[in-house]
Parts: C-alpha cells; structure tokens; sequence
C-alpha cells in the first residue's frame, strides 16, 4: 500500500478511536467548481461511450455521485444565470438565446450571486475563464461581482490560440485579467492556459493555507469556467493541437477526431486540478463539482460535434440532449458515494446546495427556484425537487418541464429542425479501465485512501449509461403500464400540439403519450402555465454599434463606461 494512504488511514482511525475529529485547516470546505461548455451527455466515458476517453472525469465520477437526472438550460446565458443565482431563467429575464457581444446589458445587478454569498462566509473567491454574464460596464464583471480574480473571457466563445471573438462583422480580443487585455498569452492554447492559471490559484492558496496563522486561513471558492469543448470562431471551429489530434486516428470522422481532441485536453484539466489539490493537502477537505453548461452540440451544429446518443436532439433544444447534463459530485464530506444518483436535480440547486454544504443557513434564500440537496445526495434520499422547468421562451415559442417521472415539450427553438437522435454511440471500441485506474485523479486519490476498483468501475458504468431499448427488467419494473410506456415509436409533432413522456421508462423520447393520457398532459401544462405567470420579459437589446471592438483598440471591453468618458461623433458613429 502506498505509504501516504497508509498514514492516512491510521490518522482517521487514530480520530475514531479519540472520539474526535481530526482538525481542519480551514473552518468550511474548499469548492472546486468544473464547468465544460456544450459537453454532450455522451462524451464522457462513465455514461458508456468508448470513443474518447476521459479517465480522469471519470475517475472523479466514479468515487463521488454521477448526476444522471440532473437538468441544466439548454444554452450557455441561461444556464450559468441560474447556476450562479439559484433562478430559473425566466425569472431574471435570461430565457431567451445567449447574451451578444454586442448587447448592453448582463445578468442583472440586483441579483445576488454565489461568490457573493461565498465572499460573505470568508471564501477566497477566483474564476478562471468563461463568465459570458455581462460586461458592457464593469458592474457587471466577474471582478464586481464576488470574485477576488478573475482571468479568461467575457463572451460566448473565442478563438482558442489567438483569443479573439467574433459577432458577426464585428472582431476583437477577449482575454482580461480583471478589466485589463490580456495581451501576453497570444497562441497559447485556451484549455491549457486555464487550467495554468487554475493551479497557480490552488498553489497560491495551498500556500497561504501552510504558511498562515489560523484566523487567517481562508476556504477556497475556485470557479473554473473552460471553453472546452465549445466550438472555436468561424476560421477554426475545431481547434486542438495537431499531434494531439493524431491520437485519435481510430476515429473516421475528422470533425469527430477534432473534437475528441478538445474533450482530451479538458480531461487533462480535470486531473491536472485535482493532482494540485491532492499536492497542496486540500484533496481531503475539498468538494468538487464537474458539469457541463448545456447538452452537447452535435452533428455539425454549431460547428460542433458532440454527441448526445442516446438522448433526443442537442443544444438549443428542450429534448434530453439539450437539458440533461453530464455531472457529478465527489467530496470526502459525502456519506454515500461511489453511486449513481437517480434523484433529480437542476442546475439552480447548486447555490443553497452549497450554502447547506459549508454549514451556511439557506433561510435567506427563500425566494430562489434552487433546492438544497445536501443531505439528500449526501445519504442518498429524495430531494425536496419533484420537478425542474427546463426553459419557457415567450420569443422562440417553446417550453418544457420534468414533472416526476413525466416530462411536457411545448414548440421548438429551431423550427422543428436538430430534433433527431445524434451520434456517434460510441459502443464499438472498449473501455480501458486502466487509464482510469492509473489516470491523475486515481492516483491523488489513491494517496489520501479514496480507492476505486475495476468492478466498481464496472457496476457504475452500467448503471449510468441510459439504455432505450426494451428490456425484460424494464417490463417487469413497469408492471401493468408496460403497454403503454414501453412499445413501438408513437411520433411527436411539437410544432402542432404538445408531446407528453414518462421519461423513467421512455428517456430517449421515442414515445409520444399525449393522447394516451390526456390528464397528465393537462397537469403538466397546467404547472407550464403557473410558471409562465411569473415570467418577467426576457431582457435582450438590439446591437450597440458602440460595443464594436474596433473603437477600443479591437478589443472587446466594457464599452458602457467608456462611451461615458469619450467624445462621440454622432454623424460619423465614431469615438475621438
């Protein structure tokens, strides 16, 4: 045994034994909060894809809780709005699209968030990389709005070498440091720079920690926000490097093997971050959290191609590919781990989840649409959560809820286009166990104790992969309502009328029960209308032409405070 995990496991023993607990070097646990960007459910291994490896996500999956009925937005704004408020996004306006470069407006100032909360509680508060909530004046940046630091871009998505974005004719750099260009890191791959600045982060605190007085020893609240595996500008949609590209010959589709080459390198990270928390001591008394924003991108749209399969359609959509995100838990504070979660959940739980988890009361919390599920993820019980509003949009004329097992889907964003079953599956190859196993996850992990064998590897596997084919313990599960839920196809026509699933027996949504149960499409559309009562308008604005990164030295910048500080020349729509 390794000698580190040894001591490890006398220590606690040691603590048992005294009757008390080994003393913590901080008052409240570390945070460590992943965040991909359009990560399909079906690119990580632990829900039984075998073609692009990520032994490191899934190491971490495996040891802690895998959220396989965890709900998130379908679009980049609205998810990390109700991430970060604990909101629904109809009820902070950001229900509609994403937010533009070029809109002068963000996510709004009277909405307290979480670093704010964090910030309160004594939390030392650092994002690294996409923030994508506002930035047309500085209120609105992350450094304003409970971070201590931040680093990475403001805008949806950016080109991963030279750090520009784009909207369509307008084209600027998007790297800050707090408000200033980040100018220095020119051709440095995105993925690898934030996970650089994650770990100086980590070693920078893991430092203070060992080397101050105890009143001074602060938690750590680290928000890493990557651009992976989002799809790069118009030039290069699919950037990765070449030789790491070349890794995944195996893979026919070029686009596909681009991609797997992004979900590599966002893997790497995952590992990279937890090998530095393990080196810094703080492995031990960390929660880590790992997500995606919204379902995955598939086929081509967006220029991307994750792949969802088996769920139904992607990104922008209301069907599972587009609002059941890849997710997971792991923290030693934990009770039950090592499972996969079957409790439902939705992204804005996260907020008084993690208040409840840092011994923070979540009274003042009352009138967020987020539930605390802390204990329930922690022991394994019911959530407070019977249903998750997944988006209404009064502009695209769509909507849909999880309401139980059954699940109600209002209109498409798209028109009725992108609402098919995208792969690939990705069941050809095998899964190598052993890059789990040896992966930097497993060995941090392995040193302070927390173990993982090829047959947990195996139970968990099996259980998190969704499976839509009928099978004989499905039937027998399903009873006398076998007939109804489980059988041939029964189209859906969203455009026309309302489409009604049981998503526990049906999650691929292959069969339309609208008129076969009629009642409980009227209770769910009954809730939709409850919830669209308390809708506010959604608050997107036409384009700025002062936001044109070409004004302000071709930069994309806080272009609100400027112009308040500028000559404008009306006639010429220039800035002197």
């Amino acid at each position: 045994m390794n000698p580190k995990a040894l001591l490890w496991i006398l220590a606690n023993l040691y603590a048992l034994i005294d009757g008390c607990q080994a003393q913590s070097k901080t008052e409240r646990p570390h945070i460590i909060f992943i965040i991909a960007d359009d990560l399909g459910w079906n690119d990580v291994g632990f829900h039984g894809s075998n073609q692009i490896p990520t032994p490191n996500i899934d190491a971490l999956s495996y040891r802690g809780v895998i959220l396989n009925n965890y709900y998130v937005a379908p679009l980049c704004t609205p998810s990390r709005s109700a991430l970060m408020t604990g909101k629904y996004p109809i009820h902070t306006g950001m229900q509609h699209y994403v937010l533009l470069n070029w809109e002068a407006r963000g996510l709004p100032l009277s909405e307290r968030i979480l670093p704010e909360y964090l910030k309160d509680l004594g939390y030392a508060t650092h994002a690294v990389g996409k923030w994508h909530l506002g930035f047309y004046k500085k209120e609105y940046t992350p450094e304003y709005r409970g971070f201590d630091s931040h680093v990475g871009h403001w805008t949806g998505q950016q080109d991963y070498y030279d750090h520009t974005a784009t909207e369509e004719h307008f084209w600027g750099l998007d790297m800050h440091r707090g408000l200033d260009p980040a100018r220095d890191i020119h051709g440095i791959y995105s993925t690898e720079f934030y996970t650089n600045e994650a770990v100086k982060v980590i070693n920078s605190h893991g430092d203070l920690l060992n080397n101050s007085e105890e009143k001074q020893k602060k938690p750590l609240f680290l928000y890493l926000a990557h651009t992976a595996v989002h799809s790069g500008n118009y030039y290069n949609p699919l950037p990765a490097p070449d030789e790491t590209v070349e890794q995944f010959s195996g893979i026919k589709d070029y686009k596909r093997r681009r991609y797997a080459a992004i979900v590599h390198w966002l893997d790497e990270s995952v590992g990279r971050v937890v090998e530095a928390l393990g080196e810094n001591g703080m492995l031990d008394e960390s929660i880590i959290i790992f997500t995606t924003d919204n379902g995955g991108a598939a086929a081509g749209f967006d220029s991307n191609f994750a792949s969802n399969w088996p769920l139904k359609g992607g990104k922008y959509s209301l069907w599972e590919g587009g609002t059941r995100g890849a997710a997971s838990i792991w923290s030693p504070l934990l009770k039950k781990t090592g499972r996969v979660s079957e409790q439902l959940m939705h992204i804005s739980d996260w907020l008084p989840t993690l208040m409840s988890a840092v011994n923070s009361s979540t009274e003042g919390l009352s009138r967020i649409d987020g539930f605390d599920s802390w204990k329930a993820l922690s022991h394994d019980i019911p959530t407070a959560r019977k249903e998750a509003l997944l988006n209404i949009d009064s502009i695209n004329d769509d909507a849909a809820i999880r309401r139980g097992d059954w699940k109600v889907v209002v209109g498409s964003a798209l028109n009725g286009s992108w609402n098919d079953w995208y792969g690939p599956s990705g069941r050809e190859e095998e899964y190598n166990v052993d890059l789990v196993l040896n992966s930097k996850v497993s060995k941090s992990m392995d040193s302070y104790g927390f173990f993982l064998s090829a047959d947990q590897i195996a139970h968990l596997r099996n259980s998190a992969t969704v499976k839509c084919d009928t099978d004989a313990e499905l039937i027998k599960d399903a009873g006398d309502m076998k007939g109804d839920m489980i059988g041939p196809p029964i189209p859906c026509y969203e455009l026309i009328k309302p489409c009604l699933f049981n998503i526990k027996y049906d999650p691929c949504e292959r069969r339309n029960l609208a008129e076969l149960y009629p009642e409980k499409l009227e209770e769910l559309l009954s809730v939709l209308t409850k919830y669209n009562s308390t809708a506010i308008p959604p608050n997107n604005m036409p384009m700025d032409p002062y936001s044109d990164p070409s004004f302000w030295d071709y930069t994309w910048t806080n272009f609100g405070d400027k112009i308040s500080n500028s000559k404008i020349n009306e006639e010429s729509c220039s800035v002197v």
